[in-house]
């Protein structure tokens, strides 16, 4: 059975200032599960652009391998596009920024394909403050090879089939954190009202934008971001015996009060996830408070959402290694090759 997605919109749409309307920034008919947090992250990435009247032709979306890799096929779809090998997305953003500084990078990876097979790649093109936005759409799982815990899993986590982890995880906003990242913040993907205006910020940040975005895996649904902050509640999708089966689930949606603990958000499984959104007296221009709060908040067992830092006297790579402001492209011959006589005095100056 083969859907195709209508082409029918309604005629009064918005346009924004570039005059389009939201559809140029769309994407095919996604074939991710039903309820998948990944298409809500991804239709919150298509309204943010539209709001920030970004041409679609002047954005690149790279992704490595997983279910949030295979995200982006979903949205900007007049976007330059790249599906990297797994873990390498970094290396392909940072050589496509290099060379054109003038686009926007939109890297969308996953708790797997950046907490542990691209962990290195991670760290590196955060301490390098890339000029990009990095997304990790957070579930905790392996989506796509029946759900084993990832790397993001805390120990003392469960698997949906039954098996506890026993390794402690990583909360990569407290690593990008720790690398030097000029914008740290998480979200939940069933929170637009908060995802939004975070993502239009992160765009409009000149550095490394991070936002790790917790999204609950509709099939195998451990948990999505802390498992220290959950009541596990078993009920029948865990002890399922037909493992293919994948369940027609409605998307979680929620906004959290500022500065207030939200209500517990049950999951699909039966588990209870517990937020937190930063408060008003937050300061997040101070990286080692923004640490303290993350790790103060996972003893409490709650997940701290929201901007966690910012730096907007940050430079970026081009800034920091004094990079041509014209992309590669746009340069003649005579000015990417210009001769013996030039690369002898550029040797000379190593020596």
């Amino acid at each position: 059975m083969s859907y195709q997605k209508s082409t029918f919109r309604h005629p009064k749409l918005a346009l924004n200032d570039l005059g389009l309307t939201q559809q140029a920034y769309e994407g095919p008919l996604s074939t991710l599960c039903a309820g998948c947090g990944h298409d809500s992250i991804g239709g919150a990435i298509i309204q943010a652009c539209h709001e920030l009247s970004l041409p679609p032709h002047r954005i690149a979306k790279l992704s490595g391998i997983g279910c949030s890799s295979k995200a982006p096929t979903y949205f900007l779809n007049k976007a330059h596009g790249f599906n990297s090998v797994h873990g390498r997305m970094p290396s392909i953003a940072t050589g496509a920024n290099m060379a054109n500084r003038d686009l926007v990078y939109v890297g969308m990876s996953g708790d797997g394909d950046s907490a542990a097979i691209g962990l290195g790649q991670f760290a590196h093109v955060v301490r390098r403050r890339l000029n990009m936005l990095y997304i990790v759409a957070n579930n905790g799982v392996y989506g796509l090879t029946k759900g084993q815990t990832s790397a993001t899993s805390d120990r003392g986590s469960k698997s949906k089939g039954g098996e506890e982890n026993l390794l402690e995880g990583f909360d990569l906003a407290t690593m990008a954190l720790q690398l030097g990242a000029t914008f740290v913040a998480r979200s939940f993907s069933g929170d637009r009202e908060q995802l939004i205006p975070l993502l239009k910020a992160a765009l409009s940040h000149q550095g490394f934008a991070f936002i790790d975005i917790i999204s609950p895996c509709v099939t195998f649904n451990n948990h999505g971001g802390s498992t220290k902050s959950y009541d596990y509640v078993r009920d029948h999708v865990q002890t399922a015996s037909v493992t293919d089966f994948i369940p027609v689930k409605e998307e979680i949606i929620s906004a959290c009060p500022v500065g207030k603990t939200c209500r517990d958000i049950c999951l699909h499984d039966g588990s209870i996830i517990r937020l937190q959104n930063v408060g008003e007296s937050y300061n997040p221009e101070n990286r080692q408070e923004a640490i303290t709060a993350i790790e103060q908040c996972k003893a409490e067992g709650e997940i701290l959402t929201g901007l966690l830092y910012l730096d907007h006297k940050a430079e970026d790579l081009h800034k920091v290694l004094e990079t041509t402001s014209k992309p590669l492209n746009t340069l003649a011959e005579s000015a990417l090759c210009p001769g013996n006589d030039v690369l002898s005095v550029i040797n000379d100056s190593f020596r």
